[in-house]
């Protein structure tokens, strides 16, 4: 049995503990932070979990320790914890790099994961580097494991994880033209939702055949596919996108600075 340590009890971790335990069938320990009285005591109604009486009776008590606070409050949880010698750590701090953990931190082991909530129904992203690292393994779990090979790569993965956020938004202006049309809100939901799973199940069946041809072979001239895809391209939809891309990316590019 693994003891995970975790230090930040908050909406990721949180999901992230209930899909481990989900999946877990008991092979993990988790050691949980004080912090978060709510949180913390919610969690620990499950046999797995246990509310330790301080962060570093979590860092002593554990195999390996998950860091999940906000970056801003990183610098002064090192100043108050002190871990055992080759004791790894897994961060999901958004935007802290393994040599800015290191400073931190001291040397040893770090990987840095990025998730979705639905890591809760085992549905999540999974993005880890270094690639096969040990946290691959342990978070392998919560969906699907997406291996980066460069801290660049893991960066630009940042990105990634902020379009799962802005789907939510894409889907519900979608379902909410139909709505306004006179289509039942249930209806409405099912048929997004439906047409959004069986895009994705298609172009991983055809993962040999590049996105946008397989959109092509659909929106042939003349279908009223293209007549819409026609009406994105005027209004700049698409570029929307990509500029949302850029404000994000140069957003951590200036926090490394």
């Amino acid at each position: 049995m693994i003891k995970l340590g975790v230090l930040g009890v908050g909406d990721l971790t949180d999901k992230m503990i209930r899909g481990l335990s989900r999946k877990g069938s008991g092979a993990i320990q988790f050691l949980l932070s004080p912090r978060n009285e709510v949180k913390a005591a919610a969690l620990a109604k499950d046999p797995g979990c246990t509310v330790m009486s301080s962060n570093q009776d979590v860092v002593d008590g554990a195999d390996v320790v998950l860091v999940g606070v906000r970056p801003a409050h990183l610098a002064e949880l090192a100043q108050h914890v002190s871990l055992k010698p080759f004791q790894p750590l897994v961060s999901v701090v958004a935007g802290v790099s393994t040599k800015d953990l290191s400073r931190l931190f001291g040397d040893r082991d770090y990987s840095r994961v990025m998730l979705s909530c639905a890591a809760e129904i085992n549905r999540s992203t999974v993005a880890v580097y270094p690639a096969n690292s040990k946290a691959a393994q342990l978070f392998a779990p919560l969906g699907n494991v997406v291996n980066l090979e460069t801290e660049r790569e893991f960066e630009l993965g940042m990105i990634a994880a902020c379009m799962n956020g802005w789907f939510y938004f894409l889907v519900h202006e979608l379902q909410q033209w139909l709505t306004e049309k006179g289509m039942p809100l249930e209806s409405a939901r099912a048929l997004v939702f439906s047409s959004v799973e069986d895009c994705v199940a298609y172009a991983r069946y055809k993962s040999s055949t590049p996105i946008d041809v397989l959109g092509q072979s659909i929106a042939t001239p003349g279908t009223y596919t293209a007549g819409g895809r026609d009406v994105l391209i005027e209004h700049d939809g698409y570029a929307a996108w990509r500029a949302a891309c850029d404000h994000v990316f140069n957003q951590l590019v200036c926090d490394k600075r």
